[in-house]
C-alpha cells in the first residue's frame, strides 16, 4: 500500500518545483543544495543514467547516499537505467523518498512498484515521448507518482515536445486524485503554464533554475507562473 503521507506531503505545496540536479554545479554540490534550500525548493530530482537505457552517464546511488545527510529535502530519484530491478535496493538504502522507473525498462513493473511502496518509498512510473499510454495504464493504481517525459530522456537542455501536453491531459483523467503528475524536460517560464493547465502539479526544472544567478527568484517565479494556470487540484 502506498504511504499517503508521502503524496500528501506535496498537496499543500502544489505546484511543486523540483530542481533537476543533473544541471547543478557538481564542483560545489553542497553549496548548491544550500542555495536550493534557501530558495525553498521542496524536492531535489536526481537523474540517474547508465549509458545503456539512455546514451548519457550521470551518477549513482553512492553519490545520493553521501548527500542524503546534508539536507532534509525530499529526494526524488528518476532511474533512467536498464534492469532497474537489479539496483532498486541501492536507491532505497541511499535514502530516496521517491523512486521512478521507466515503463520501457520494466514492461511489467507491478512487483517493483509494490516493493517500493512496501519499503516506504513513493513508487513512480515514467513514460518516454514515443511510448503509448496503453503501456502504463494497467499499472497506474500502483503508482504514487507518474512522470511524463517531455523530451527524450538522456540529456538536459532539450526543447519541450508540444505533443506532451495532450499526454498530460489524458493521464490526468486516468489517475487518482492522490497520484502526483510530474513532467520533466524543457520546463521553463515559456512552458510551465501550459503543462500546469494540462494537469501537471510537479515540475522538474533544470536549466531554468541553474542558468539563473538567483535560484530563489527562479523557483518563486516558476511556481507563480504554474499556479496562475493550474488546473484545480483536490
Amino acid at each position: 500500500m502506498i504511504n499517503p503521507d508521502l503524496s500528501n506531503k506535496f498537496k499543500s505545496q502544489f505546484p511543486v518545483i523540483s530542481p533537476s540536479m543533473l544541471k547543478c554545479d557538481f564542483g560545489n554540490l553542497h553549496r548548491e543544495i544550500e542555495l536550493l534550500e534557501m530558495a525553498e525548493a521542496p524536492a531535489l530530482h536526481w537523474d540517474v543514467m547508465d549509458g545503456n537505457f539512455v546514451p548519457n552517464l550521470s551518477y549513482g546511488a553512492l553519490l545520493i547516499e553521501r548527500i542524503r545527510p546534508l539536507t532534509q529535502m525530499f529526494f526524488d530519484a528518476h532511474l533512467m537505467i536498464s534492469n532497474p530491478e537489479k539496483y532498486i535496493e541501492d536507491y532505497i538504502n541511499a535514502g530516496c523518498d521517491s523512486i521512478t522507473i521507466h515503463i520501457e525498462a520494466a514492461p511489467n513493473p507491478k512487483d517493483l512498484l509494490e516493493h517500493l511502496a512496501q519499503s516506504g518509498v513513493l513508487p513512480g512510473l515514467a513514460i518516454s515521448p514515443e511510448t503509448s499510454l496503453n503501456m502504463i495504464e494497467p499499472y497506474l493504481e500502483y503508482c504514487g507518482l507518474v512522470l511524463v517525459m517531455s523530451v527524450e530522456p538522456g540529456f538536459g537542455g532539450q526543447s519541450f515536445i508540444k505533443s506532451s501536453l495532450q499526454k498530460i491531459k489524458q493521464l490526468k483523467a486516468m489517475i487518482s486524485d492522490d497520484t502526483i503528475l510530474s513532467v520533466d524536460g524543457g520546463i521553463g517560464m515559456e512552458t510551465i503554464a501550459g503543462t500546469a493547465s494540462a494537469g501537471a502539479n510537479y515540475f522538474v526544472v533544470g536549466s531554468a533554475i541553474f542558468n539563473q544567478t538567483d535560484y530563489s527568484t527562479a523557483v518563486r517565479e516558476l511556481a507563480q507562473k504554474a499556479r496562475s494556470e493550474s488546473a484545480s487540484f483536490t
